[in-house]
């Protein structure tokens, strides 16, 4: 009996033991996680924190036909709603990460139970809700096994508030929203877009399984990579296998995917790549000082790279593509014929510069680079930083037909850089202000000045319309009236010159008396200088600035000739008004601005004015299809590039342009315009001591206006974009004689007495 009794104590005092470690078990549990829930082992996210999640959402650029041009970001993210994401993606995702996800409210029992009995040999427990409060409130797994722990309980309790406070469509979407995928691609959006080039509605079975595989671990299970392709083979099978177990495939479905390639269509995104770069730099700048003026209700600013803005433009994504297909098609065969010409030619590619001259530029571009910065800070001297210059190394280099890997010195780069010929083009809507296209270099990645927005350059003849509509306005003057061309010189003293001034015609020869219309498609020197004579220069710069020229430019007779240095974007921004009968409207690339939910926060209304009559403006316009029918835009007609190639483009429908050439053939223009449309485009060197050395190739009519007609050539064969081959709109009754055809030369309109004709060579 005392055995017996013995044994039932020492039964009890075991039992007794049990209860007590059960019981201070479950009440350290419980209190661990009432601890952690308070906080005690670091701050847990509020109500605010769970209603609003902190996350990275990249500033998208829209253009006007919807298409995304790029983006601002720290992190690559563009959040899709949980409607836009395909049933099959879904589908993986819970037969893969979390079969039981719409049975459970955070945690899975089944699941947990499972990875402790088999310490997790059998997968992991981690719902998908669980692994959402990961990503969202703590990120990567402690190595301190405490820590860890202690991370784990409170991805528990985030992940039960997490289904208290969203549905369960709403926490996919979030996931797949959060995900970093490698490759710059956060989110299931910016991966679709970067691997498959799609959408992830148009997401096929396969490829969804794919970006699932990649969940476990996205750097391991890399699509890109070569050597990894039959490891993320295997694991998309492996994905399609989970489907089927999980009834969302069937065997034989699941057989015919597995036997599919891996195919991608890997489209890596890239503030210096893509399309509109120049432009998205630009807006960069923008939106900078945008911010600044336009706060949050608390008075903080916006974050371009984290508050995921919509920025919605006025760029056309195809009038961008045609322009930037235009750019590289004609400068590929002109920077051809530069290299030819200027090879072996002393100091080239400088004209007429001396030894001395030439090394002055190339080392300021040295002091300028990027190489020299470097060398400087890391306390290198002139001497030797400069030594540097003469060693070779392996280096990549821009080509219209793509990098190239080359040796080469650093300073033979910059000389190799000095040839390159660079271009702006910019293209509007003259009615709405709206930029529809907008090229600013040859290629961002390797020069980075903006030639459409920051870089000015003499403009040349594209400055006489300028002058003739001065001279029209003030004078009375129309295209018709006639002129005399012949030797000018103006004297000493008058409008304040201090040396008597004789402008010459680039075809060294006079026509005598001819009306405006043929002097302007002519482009005249002598004539545009009497026009100025008759006007003087402050009213030309007036009429200048009334259209929209800001650049400061001198009250000197000269600038008739167009030794003036305005932007491409100005220019086209002024020439448009001709067209829009008068009315100058500010060249316009945002019409709105909304914040990630959607709101606006800034409807954009182009800034506009009256600066001419109508009748003045229409007759501008004539003048310049006159440059286009018979004048230096002539080529127009039949795509010839004299010396150079022959072009497709054939246009009959009118067209108002004028071409410009400076001195030395250091810049080429074409500013081209239709009834909807105005087109502008320079086309020179870096430094204007570099340029072609004869007037045949460095004209405005072969550098720059071949870019016009090929741009102008994809958008009317695209007639979605319904670019107009109409005539110009007349204004009713008007009062300027302009046509020409049937008006009778006879005296010179402004009153300049004729000389011996015979002095001419006609």
């Amino acid at each position: 009996m005392a055995t017996k009794k013995k044994e039932t104590n020492n039964y009890s005092k075991y039992i007794k033991i049990f209860w007590k470690t059960f019981l201070f078990g479950l009440t350290s549990v419980i209190l661990l996680f009432l601890f952690a829930s308070w906080g005690f082992f670091g701050a847990m996210p509020t109500f605010e924190n769970l209603e609003n999640p902190d996350s990275n959402v990249a500033t998208e650029i829209i253009s006007s036909d919807g298409v995304v041009l790029g983006k601002f970001y720290t992190q690559n993210r563009i959040p899709v709603k949980y409607e836009d994401l395909p049933k099959d993606l879904i589908n993986a995702l819970i037969a893969t990460e979390d079969e039981r996800f719409y049975e459970h409210s955070g945690i899975d029992p089944r699941g947990t139970i499972r990875a402790i009995v088999k310490l997790g040999t059998d997968g992991g427990a981690s719902t998908i809700s669980q692994q959402l409060a990961k990503l969202l409130f703590h990120g990567e797994r402690s190595r301190n096994k405490i820590v860890a722990v202690v991370q784990k309980i409170k991805e528990w309790i985030i992940a039960v508030r997490l289904e208290r406070q969203y549905t369960k469509k709403e926490i996919i979407a979030m996931y797949l929203n959060q995900v970093d995928f490698v490759n710059g691609a956060i989110g299931i959006r910016s991966a679709s877009k970067i691997y498959f080039n799609k959408e992830p509605k148009d997401l096929k079975v396969e490829e969804g399984a794919v970006l699932v595989g990649m969940l476990t671990n996205p750097s391991w299970f890399n699509p890109n990579r070569e050597t990894r392709k039959k490891l993320v083979l295997d694991r998309r099978n492996t994905v399609l296998g989970q489907m089927v177990r999980s009834g969302f495939l069937t065997e034989a479905k699941k057989i015919e995917l597995q036997n599919t390639p891996l195919v991608l269509d890997f489209k890596p995104e890239s503030h210096n790549e893509g399309i509109a770069t120049y432009f998205r730099e630009y807006l960069k700048g923008y939106m900078k000082d945008w911010v600044k003026e336009h706060k949050k209700d608390d008075g903080s600013e916006y974050d371009i790279y984290r508050d995921g803005l919509k920025i919605y433009t006025t760029i056309d994504s195809r009038m961008q593509k045609y322009a930037e297909e235009s750019v590289e098609e004609h400068l590929t065969n002109l920077q051809a014929k530069f290299f030819e010409l200027a090879k072996g030619k002393k100091n080239a590619p400088f004209v007429n510069l001396s030894d001395v001259e030439t090394e002055k530029i190339i080392k300021r571009s040295m002091k300028n680079s990027e190489r020299w910065r470097i060398l400087k800070e890391d306390g290198k001297s002139d001497a030797e930083i400069l030594k540097s210059f003469e060693v070779k190394a392996k280096m990549k280099i821009f080509s219209w037909k793509g990098e190239k890997d080359t040796i080469m010195t650093p300073r033979d780069s910059i000389i190799y850089y000095k040839h390159m010929l660079q271009t702006g083009m910019m293209a509007m809507e003259p009615q709405t202000g709206h930029i529809k296209a907008w090229v600013g270099g040859n290629n961002y990645k390797y020069f980075q000045y903006d030639h459409v927005g920051q870089g000015a350059r003499q403009v040349g003849s594209t400055f006489k319309p300028f002058v003739y509509s001065t001279a029209i306005e003030q004078l009375g003057m129309s295209p018709c009236d006639s002129i005399i061309d012949g030797p000018f010189t103006m004297p000493k003293g008058r409008w304040g010159i201090s040396s008597s001034w004789t402008p010459r015609n680039s075809s060294h020869k006079y026509y005598g008396m001819k009306d405006l219309k043929f002097c302007l498609a002519n482009s005249i020197n002598t004539v545009s200088a009497k026009l100025m004579d008759r006007v003087g220069p402050k009213a030309v710069v007036n009429m200048a600035h009334d259209l929209g020229v800001t650049t400061d430019i001198p009250e000197q007779p000269a600038i008739a000739l167009g030794a003036v240095e305005i932007t491409v974007s100005e220019m086209v921004g002024a020439f448009s008004t001709f067209v829009n009968q008068g009315v100058y409207i500010k060249p316009t690339f945002i019409t709105r601005i909304e914040d990630k939910n959607g709101v606006i926060l800034e409807q954009i209304i182009p800034e506009s004015k009256d600066v001419m009559n109508k009748d003045v403006a229409y007759a501008i316009v004539k003048l310049m299809e006159g440059v286009v029918q018979s004048g230096t835009s002539a080529r127009l007609r039949n795509g010839s590039v004299r010396g150079l190639t022959n072009y497709k483009y054939k246009f009959n429908n009118p067209i108002a342009g004028k071409t410009g050439t400076t001195q030395n053939n250091s810049d080429g223009w074409f500013i081209g315009m239709v009834p909807n449309l105005s087109a502008g485009i320079w086309v020179g060197n870096e430094d204007r001591a570099a340029h072609f050395r004869s007037t045949n190739f460095g004209q405005g009519a072969t550098m720059a206006l071949p870019i016009w007609g090929l741009f102008m050539d994809k958008c009317y064969k695209d007639k979605e974009l319904n670019v107009s081959k109409g005539a110009f709109e007349r204004p009713d009754k008007i009062s300027i004689s302009v046509d020409c055809d049937k008006a009778k030369v006879t005296t010179d309109s402004i009153d300049v007495d004729a000389p011996d004709m015979n002095e001419f060579d006609l």
